[in-house]
């Protein structure tokens, strides 16, 4: 069966694996017990079914479109599908943005219909009702008071129309627009990515040529579904018959990664970050041998080199490390995983190289949301990955950089362009179909091939006073290869003489610390980031790392800050990015009392 739309693989995988399970998630028994529940292809193409048959009785014509707002669940995956094979268009939105950025996306967009998750999303876009003339109802996930509740309509539906929904699948093109994704950026208004059933079909082919996805595999989901990374994650999924379980919510990852036993998962670095915090904290309490054997695994991890023949007496110590130690943090997710796909930001190639020695294979890959979104990616095969860059091209992908250093891509993956904004659209695609990362780059010739590395964001780079350029992001992954280095951000430019950083430091190692050294923790966290101590630590590891970075480069002064920076507070986008403006206005006193301190000459 030949694949041109997105909607014909749950097509492929009902012929082929009707009563196969696809999609399991919890949901709440009388009992107040959460248990899975399982769909399986034949449950999903009812349910989407359903879903299209209500948007019809609703008056929605082809190119009309639904918002999605949810955090994952099947019911997500029924509105999406159900409403791309008549030909309507899913907006799916971030749970978490603002009321404001509701209501532009809604208007830009022109949203016919929503669907909610729950009663703090309804309440949030309830308003919109009457501000939004396009709008024509709520439909909820939850059951929520006065709201319509989804499986209460679906349940009203005892009747397929099958005839009308073939005839609406056949009018469907690949060159249709599938989706709009608005972008929800480090700055300025979102833009609305539109993006072809054509688009996000062709990026697929080419993932499944590099990463080993197995027939009849589990995977465990927690990345939003309304971001393109695990959105088109979704759809390989979907497309290899892997089973998906999502997770209850980010605080039961772990449990649900014990408990599901996956193959393979995707996810952010700052998740593998947590864990490895929490490894750390743990291996520190350990005493006698039992901590020694801990620290001398970490140090034979530190020593793996991807690809390479090491030699008997390394394997020996690895195999022993991997028997004694690794094979605990094997365990902790899940015991089975075969490969983990990382993306959105950079990880730091200490913790991958760790990682690799414990016996999992951690991927690095990148893309945009206006690329649907895998440009690049390393292999699991260790002579494919090379540490430190974001892989090789995907195929069908052709990459190049600008004479600047800017990443180019040009595909069939590269989006139509942005909704309502052909001006925006002319600024990122040339007229040769090339589309402009905004992303800075270099190749590495590794094992003979030429892998992709990031260098930093084109609009992120700043000039010091001295002339000399910064690229801010090279720095922060430095920094945090510290384990008492959470979050930073470095911050310089216009007429200062150095750049500076603000700092929040991981409180699990600092409290670990400060009691293997006697340091009272009395006033608790916020009062212990102002000990002498703390600090003098913090500038002894800044002082370690900044002998790898030019003279430049190098962060003279710092700030600790309390509190971490989240998606909650606003100061993270929904991938974990740092929204820099924001942070920079949130702390602009602390800022400024780091170049108070006195100037220093960075050369």
């Amino acid at each position: 069966m030949k694949v041109t739309r997105l909607f014909d693989y749950l097509t492929y995988q009902l012929d082929k694996n009707p009563t196969a399970q696809f999609l399991s998630a919890k949901y709440k028994n009388p009992n107040e017990y959460h248990d899975w529940k399982h769909f399986t292809y034949q449950d999903f193409q009812n349910f989407a079914d359903k879903v299209s048959l209500f948007l019809i009785d609703l008056g929605l014509k082809s190119g009309d479109k639904i918002a999605l707002i949810s955090d994952n669940r099947p019911e997500w995956n029924f509105a999406d599908i159900g409403a791309q094979q008549i030909r309507i268009v899913c907006v799916p939105i971030y749970p978490t943005i603002s009321e404001d950025d509701y209501a532009f996306i809604f208007k830009d967009a022109g949203i016919s219909y929503a669907f909610a998750g729950n009663q703090i999303i309804y309440d949030k876009i309830y308003p919109l009702l009457s501000k939004i003339d396009t709008l024509k109802g709520i439909l909820t996930f939850d059951k929520v008071p006065r709201a319509e509740w989804f499986y209460d309509t679906m349940n009203r539906i005892d009747h397929i129309n099958e005839k009308e929904i073939d005839r609406r699948k056949a009018s469907v093109t690949e060159d249709d627009v599938a989706t709009i994704i608005y972008t929800s950026g480090t700055t300025g208004i979102p833009k609305g990515v539109m993006l072809t059933h054509s688009n996000i079909v062709n990026n697929l082919t080419g993932v499944a040529q590099v990463l080993p996805f197995k027939d009849g595999e589990k995977a465990l989901s927690f990345l939003p579904l309304c971001h393109s990374f695990e959105r088109t994650v979704f759809y390989a999924y979907l497309m290899m018959n892997i089973h998906i379980f999502y997770a209850e919510s980010l605080d039961t990852i772990g449990d649900n990664l014990r408990e599901v036993q996956p193959y393979c998962f995707t996810t952010v670095p700052r998740l593998l970050e947590k864990v490895y915090e929490k490894i750390m904290a743990k291996g520190s309490s350990l005493k006698g041998i039992k901590k020694s054997l801990f620290f001398w695994s970490l140090r034979v991890g530190e020593g793996y080199k991807l690809g390479e023949n090491q030699g008997l007496i390394y394997r020996l110590k690895l195999s022993l490390a991997r028997k004694l130690v690794f094979s605990k943090w094997q365990e902790a997710l899940g015991g089975r995983v075969e490969f983990i796909v990382t993306g959105a930001a950079a990880m730091q190639p200490r913790l991958i190289t760790l990682f690799s020695a414990a016996g999992i294979n951690v991927i690095e890959g990148y893309g945009l949301t206006e690329t649907s979104p895998v440009l690049s990616v390393n292999r699991v095969p260790e002579r494919e990955r090379c540490l430190g860059t974001i892989g090789l091209p995907l195929p069908g992908v052709e990459i190049r950089l600008a004479e600047d250093g800017e990443i180019l891509a040009r595909g069939k993956n590269i989006m139509k362009g942005y909704h309502n904004r052909p001006d925006l659209t002319a600024e990122v695609i040339d007229k040769d179909g090339w589309f402009y990362t905004g992303d800075i780059g270099v190749w590495v010739n590794h094992f003979g091939q030429n892998f992709l590395k990031i260098t930093d964001r084109k609009k992120e780079l700043f000039k010091t006073a001295g002339g000399k350029y910064i690229a801010p992001q090279a720095i922060e992954n430095k920094m945090k290869e510290s384990r008492f280095i959470e979050q930073i951000m470095v911050v310089g430019g216009d007429d200062r003489k150095f750049i500076g950083a603000l700092i929040v430091p991981s409180f699990i190692q600092l409290e670990a610390w400060a009691e293997k050294s006697g340091i009272s923790t009395e006033g608790g966290l916020s009062a212990l980031i102002h000990r002498p101590e703390i600090i003098n630590l913090i500038q002894k590891e800044v002082d370690r790392l900044n002998q790898s970075l030019g003279k430049w480069e190098q962060i003279k002064r710092f700030k600790l800050i309390y509190s971490e920076w989240t998606i909650e507070s606003g100061l993270l986008t929904p991938t974990l990015k740092l929204k820099r403006k924001l942070l920079e206005s949130h702390f602009k006193e602390d800022i400024r009392a780091i170049f108070e301190q006195g100037e220093e000459a960075t050369e």
